[in-house]
């Protein structure tokens, strides 16, 4: 494990409202964040909004607001988002920001020119806005771009080129040694592919054709591509052009993105990084595109999923329960309401949900609502089954298979609710009769006198052997599953008295004093 951990999502575009697939890019990184931070990494994770180019402008005169109004808007509905999904985030980047982001970009780009890696050339292309980029003939599909389906525009004119074919061998090397982790490992073919296609690329557009964005530094005639802009966040927000703190968390450990991306993260942004001198990202963190009922999320056919509409109706973990178990990370995905009830239903209410409620519904009846934890009653089958099940999670995990890490959460949920049913604890257990003596509010034996009542009414010692091993196996579960469903995870250790600083192998001898509550899963109506 390294020193530290500096994970981004992309910086999301403000040309509309954020939807479902920006949720789930935001709580992929969340997930990572908390899971390097449970481990007592010093962790660093960074979201924000992208806030220049053609594109927006398009976007502010259609709304009837400013650009600068419009941008405000957006990204204050981004930012928005990051509370409502319980983000763990450390800053909110906005390239707007003069002071914070800016200072990077000029950084960036004196050190490009000092390098020689950029020069005036007069250029002639498609131009999709969608993009905000030239694509090549061979990139079209029927003559028009395969992600937005409109018709690039053709545009000639002079622009700052960056020399991104004299990197081609050496980003091939990188790959081929590791030095950048592309993962799932499939994208890296794509990576392959895009390297025998390399061109130079253009770094700026004439400031009469985009009028916002940043000024080339000493050439106010021209305005710096917007993809030259946006990386640079990774950099700019963590101190790069205004102070030596971003020498504490670059490089950054894993850059998660989507796959309609991956070229500008791939091959534009080491290249810039190559050519300045620094140290290249260790992982890039590809998933896939969410479609709604099998089709792709379109204003048009109305199917746009709001994802703060969702948490407003079924709860923050379920929802985060569903992104992160029923898409794959690398992979598309589908969404539907009907899948989310369904999911919500038989994984969190009647698996994690009732299982919690049963075991708690047993210590509360029948041990005064207390444990004493004795390592010498955990089973040994029990503790094989979760190193071996803990192995595969946190491979999943750093395999940035994070759909598979919670299906062996659930593995673990599995096992406790067979170890119930066969062990049957309700049988095994004594109850404790109401006789005059140490009561307490629930005319239960409270603490040292419930354990020495134990004893004396013969309680069979098979009874606090089961209850510890399900003790033993919710608060696992609760621990792994707080960095995909926090608000769960936490409620789940603070109903057994402990908390996320405790450690589980130091419990023995400790006494656990449950608060049992509401049901972590409400019936859905």
């Amino acid at each position: 494990m390294s020193e530290k951990f500096y994970i981004t999502t992309p910086i999301f575009y403000v040309n509309d409202k954020p939807h479902i697939g920006h949720a789930f890019t935001m709580i992929a990184s969340d997930t990572l964040a908390r899971s390097h931070r449970l481990a007592k990494q010093p962790t660093f994770f960074l979201t924000g909004t992208d806030e220049h180019g053609a594109k927006i402008v398009k976007a502010a005169e259609k709304s009837g607001l400013s650009v600068q109004k419009f941008t405000d808007t957006i990204s204050d509905k981004f930012k928005e988002l990051t509370r409502i999904l319980n983000l763990s985030n450390d800053y909110f980047i906005r390239t707007a920001d003069q002071q914070i982001h800016w200072p990077g970009v000029f950084q960036i780009w004196k050190t490009l020119e000092e390098k020689g890696d950029l020069y005036k050339g007069e250029y002639e292309g498609l131009y999709c806005v969608g993009h905000e980029a030239f694509l090549k003939k061979s990139d079209l599909k029927d003559g028009v771009c395969p992600d937005h389906l409109t018709e690039p525009e053709k545009i000639k004119e002079e622009n700052y080129f960056f020399k991104l074919t004299k990197y081609k061998s050496d980003l091939k090397k990188a790959y081929e040694k590791g030095e950048i982790k592309i993962k799932p490992e499939g994208r890296l073919n794509e990576v392959f592919a895009m390297l025998e296609d390399l061109e130079d690329i253009s770094f700026s557009r004439p400031a009469k054709d985009l009028k916002w964005g940043i000024d080339v530094p000493n050439d106010p005639n021209h305005k710096i591509y917007v993809w030259a802009d946006a990386l640079t966040n990774y950099l700019s927000a963590i101190g790069y052009g205004r102070n030596e703190e971003w020498k504490k968390w670059w490089p950054a450990d894993a850059h998660v993105i989507g796959k309609d991306i991956l070229k500008f993260h791939a091959l534009i942004w080491p290249a810039m990084l190559l050519s300045v001198g620094l140290a290249l990202p260790k992982n890039i963190f590809v998933h896939g595109f969410i479609t709604v009922e099998g089709q792709k999320m379109s204003k048009t056919v109305g199917n746009v999923v709001d994802p703060i509409t969702l948490v407003e109706k079924y709860g923050l973990d379920p929802v985060r329960y569903f992104l992160l178990r029923e898409i794959p990370s690398g992979e598309d995905g589908d969404f539907s309401e009907e899948k989310l009830r369904q999911r919500y239903q038989s994984d969190l209410a009647n698996g994690l949900g009732n299982l919690a409620q049963r075991v708690l519904t047993l210590i509360d009846n029948n041990l005064g609502g207390e444990i004493n934890y004795l390592k010498r009653f955990e089973k040994s089958e029990v503790k094989e089954f979760i190193k071996s099940t803990e192995e595969k999670y946190r491979r999943h995990i750093e395999e940035f298979k994070l759909h598979e890490a919670l299906a062996n959460v659930f593995e673990i949920i599995g096992f406790a609710n067979a170890y119930t049913n066969e062990h049957k604890p309700w049988e095994l257990a004594v109850p404790v009769p109401k006789l005059n003596g140490p009561f307490g509010t629930k005319g239960r034996l409270d603490g040292a006198a419930g354990a020495k009542a134990t004893s004396e009414l013969g309680r069979p010692d098979h009874f606090l052997e089961v209850m510890t091993n399900l003790t033993l196996l919710i608060t696992t579960t609760a621990f792994w599953i707080y960095p995909f469903l926090p608000e769960t995870g936490e409620k789940v250790l603070e109903s057994f008295g402990l908390s996320l600083q405790d450690k589980l192998e130091n419990l023995d001898h400790q006494k656990l004093v449950i608060k049992k509550g509401e049901g972590l899963f409400p019936r859905l109506n």
